[in-house]
């Protein structure tokens, strides 16, 4: 079966307005990625303990024991990730895994978003470093990222666009 989908440019745009002592502070910013043929947009619910929420790995692994709440992707191919906290209360810790197993945490707080850019020709390839000290810096493919909402379960929009 032939694909009827076109390759377009996704644009993003991501403006703060706000107007202190009467002059404009705001800003925006346009990023374009060319080539996209895919887009996932989920919302999923996170419950209090940690779940699996997106995966990455090459086309070819054959690893399919874990189960991610929005998928998992060819890490050669994702470009842009955008997770959008729901909840209007409470946070969500995110967890990142690179392939040497190496993890950062950080929380993703009620009506935030987290943008996770995928390098323009690698996808998530070489994109993360953690380690109790940043000085020599070696960068890993992303594996995973995990989710755990706080208090109380906690939904999601997760966008995901690849080449």
């Amino acid at each position: 079966m032939t694909s009827t989908i076109t390759a377009a440019t996704m644009t993003v745009t991501v403006t703060e307005s706000i107007s202190l002592n009467g002059k404009d502070q705001g800003g925006t910013n346009t990023l374009t990625v060319a080539s996209v043929n895919e887009v996932v947009k989920r919302i999923v619910t996170v419950s209090t303990t940690e779940s699996g929420l997106l995966g990455f790995s090459t086309a070819s692994s054959t690893n399919l024991s874990k189960s991610y709440l929005a998928g998992q992707f060819d890490e050669d191919d994702v470009r842009y990730i955008r997770i959008t906290n729901l909840d209007d209360t409470n946070h969500v810790v995110l967890v990142f895994r690179s392939e040497g197993n190496a993890e950062f945490a950080m929380v993703l707080d009620a009506g935030h978003s987290f943008i996770c850019p995928g390098d323009n020709s690698g996808g998530v390839k070489d994109i993360m470093d953690a380690s109790a000290s940043a000085l020599t810096v070696g960068l890993e493919d992303l594996v995973d990222i995990t989710a755990d909402a706080d208090t109380a379960s906690c939904d999601l929009e997760v966008f995901v666009a690849s080449v």
